[in-house]
């Protein structure tokens, strides 16, 4: 376990007002936000953010290309300079008790909070075909926004893994109008008439028959190869991941889930409180779409709804004395 900040403050070292589960955009803008209110603040941070595989980070105003590491680290001192603390470890269980939250890490710590923000985000699960997961946030990519400009006019391909593939490889056709959906596991009687409409009419050729890997040459891709040997030209493929909502911390407190087409995730409000009072969430474990500058803004806008209720608490409090 790497304790990468340790600020001693008034009161115990394993007592915090508020923990933040998760160490990537949007906690560490909760904790920015926090620690800036003069908040008592720890971050536990497993260092396993989604956007690991990519080289940079795009549509982020004034930091339009950076690479994810950088920012991260970037971010990391900012919160230091604010006296938060941060701790490498992984936080394995939560409870609710007279001392608060109780948060077990996996490293035999346990820390106490007031209040809890879980940024804990989520899980791409690739499709098994040979040469996705080495090529990811390469040359095989998911999201037009996050990498359509690097790729633009190439020759696309889109493997389907289900009914939004045809959504996305109309989407995509933003970026390059040589666009080639795969079918793969996915039947064409599938596909409604509207569906092959939309298709013919971007000009996106659809192939039929399952993929078996894709034909890289020199460290790029060069092609989609089919089980029957056949391979299309390709320099670019599209992939639709499976979210897996890394929602256990949550359900384990009871917060109350929504089943949506990209997984279950917490119903919340606008600040990001969920339905067990004190418990906050941001980022990817709220919502499949929740890019940076959309994670970034959502761990402020729950660190300042915090700080706000631990004002109007302890004044209640005060009163009730």
């Amino acid at each position: 376990m790497e304790v990468v900040t340790v600020t001693q403050k008034n009161g115990s070292d394993e007592t915090y007002e508020v923990i933040v589960v998760g160490g990537g955009a949007a906690g560490l803008s909760a904790a920015l936000t926090l620690g800036r209110a003069r908040r008592r603040t720890l971050v536990v941070d497993a260092g396993e953010p989604r956007n690991a595989p990519a080289a940079h980070m795009q549509g982020y105003l004034t930091r339009d290309g950076m690479s994810p590491a950088e920012f991260l680290a970037r971010g990391r001192e900012e919160i230091a300079s604010y006296g938060v603390d941060l701790v490498r470890d992984r936080a394995v269980a939560v409870t609710r008790g007279e001392r608060g939250f109780a948060v077990g890490l996996a490293g035999g710590r346990t820390v106490y909070a007031r209040r809890l923000v879980v940024t804990t985000g989520l899980k791409d699960e690739l499709p098994q075909v040979p040469g996705v997961a080495e090529r990811f946030g390469r040359d095989v990519v998911h999201c037009p926004f996050c990498h359509g400009w690097e790729v633009r006019d190439e020759r696309f391909g889109v493997l389907a893994a289900g009914p939004m593939s045809v959504h996305q490889a109309l989407m995509v056709t933003g970026w390059s109008k040589d666009v080639t959906l795969f079918l793969h596991t996915v039947d064409e009687s599938e596909l409604s008439d509207q569906d092959l409409r939309r298709l013919a009419a971007a000009q996106v050729k659809v192939v039929p028959g399952e993929v078996a890997g894709l034909v890289v040459e020199d460290d790029r891709i060069t092609g989609v190869r089919l089980t029957d040997g056949t391979v299309h030209s390709r320099s670019v493929v599209f992939v639709a991941p499976r979210a897996l909502p890394r929602t256990a911390l949550l359900e384990s407190l009871g917060v109350e889930l929504a089943e949506t087409p990209f997984g279950a995730y917490p119903v919340v409000d606008p600040t990001g409180l969920t339905s067990v009072p004190g418990v906050y969430t941001a980022g990817n474990a709220m919502g499949f779409a929740e890019q940076v500058v959309h994670a970034v803004s959502g761990g402020y806008r729950a660190a300042s709804a915090i700080v706000g209720d631990l004002i109007m608490s302890d004044l209640d409090a005060t009163l009730e004395d």
